[in-house]
């Protein structure tokens, strides 16, 4: 017995300090919430944060209804009356708050020839939105809206976006309202899927449907990171699709904001210009290591470049400090500039080295 007595003591301590652990560290607590569940990977805070600034947008357009082609033979005309007439055409978007004065960012091919522009915000409250400006080139429009206590989005940082982090669109696709869909950052710097001038999209996987362009691209915080504009399909790309295959495109939140606040103080984009036309070409540094130029082909008259001294030939190699890596890029932050911005050049001339320095001149219509 008393060999007994020393075997069941510690087993009955140990019992006990196991329904102690389980109590402490493993079972949930009364109400779904402890340490179990803190567990849980959830964006809830993320998208409760973004979706009162995101905003559902419906347009309508008058449209001339086409004529009946039979009503245009004699022989026909008796059984009816030609009545050209006109149709109501309906579309859907999304569109982000990013100002509490009621300043919202969506896609110019969102509200494009509409007639009339209606706002449906997550609160249920809505308001005719008059068009404040739009930017073809990037496909961007700001729209205002007049209601008190908007909740506008938190900017993030695009610049600061990486390749793997996770990202969440909130939008209206087909019309459902407000829909969250998850993924994560593909690419950057994406470019040749549009004619337009400056493209730089955000791609992820995130998938979007027909109603979502214009929407938002927030990362697990909800911070805004660019606004969804295309869907990329199996047998077409564009926004004219109802469903993509897991290639959704967005414009960079820096480039909104910069298009937007343009927008909004002169009614249009005012661009920086350069003057030059150039084609990237790889050349040996010299530190033996091989890198990326700018071959100037094309020097403008009377241009920024000309005036600084940029000649046909020159190998740019460096702008204000920064090594070329980019052709294309480079290009678009030139366009980022302001108009009497100094930009210090570092070029190759055959084999001299040259430091040059040009003042920005204003991108017009038809300058590159």
């Amino acid at each position: 017995m008393q060999g007994l007595k020393f075997l069941v003591w510690p087993a009955i301590a140990g019992l006990l300090a196991a329904l102690l652990i389980l109590d402490r560290w493993v079972l949930p607590a009364a109400g779904g919430g402890g340490a179990y569940d803190s567990g849980v990977v959830s964006y809830a805070n993320a998208v409760r944060s973004a979706s009162p600034a995101v905003v559902n947008i419906y347009t309508a357009k008058l449209v001339n209804s086409n004529p009946n082609p039979l009503l245009q033979d004699r022989n026909f005309r008796r059984f009816g009356t030609q009545s050209p007439g006109q149709r109501i055409e309906r579309s859907l978007g999304s569109g982000v708050i990013v100002t509490d004065a009621g300043h919202i960012l969506t896609n110019n091919h969102v509200i494009a020839g509409a007639d009339a522009i209606q706002v449906l915000l997550h609160d249920g409250r809505t308001a005719s939105a008059a068009v404040v400006g739009t930017d073809a080139a990037t496909d961007l429009a700001v729209l205002k809206v007049d209601l008190p206590d908007l909740q506008p989005i938190t900017l993030g940082d695009s610049n600061a976006a990486r390749v793997g982090d996770v990202v969440l669109a909130i939008g209206n696709p087909l019309g459902f309202g407000h829909s969250v869909t998850q993924g994560i950052v593909s690419a950057l710097g994406r470019y040749g899927l549009q004619p337009n001038a400056y493209e730089d999209y955000i791609q992820t996987d995130a998938i979007i449907h027909l109603g979502n362009s214009g929407g938002a691209l927030v990362d697990t915080r909800g911070r805004l990171l660019g606004i969804n504009t295309l869907i990329y399909t199996g047998n077409s790309q564009g926004h004219n699709n109802a469903t993509g295959i897991g290639i959704s495109l967005a414009i960079p939140v820096n480039l909104a904001v910069f298009v937007m606040q343009d927008l909004i103080d002169y009614g249009e984009v005012i661009r920086g210009w350069l003057g030059v036309s150039v084609e990237p070409i790889g050349v040996r540094r010299t530190d033996g290591k091989t890198g990326q130029a700018l071959m100037v082909v094309e020097v403008a008259p009377n241009s920024p470049a000309l005036k600084a001294g940029v000649l046909p030939g020159d190998l740019i190699t460096h702008i204000n400090g920064e090594p070329v890596k980019d052709g294309r890029l480079t290009m678009h932050h030139f366009a980022l500039l302001r108009p009497g911005d100094s930009v210090d050049i570092a070029l190759l001339r055959g084999e001299q080295s040259l430091e040059l320095r040009a003042v920005v001149g204003v991108l017009s219509q038809a300058g590159i």
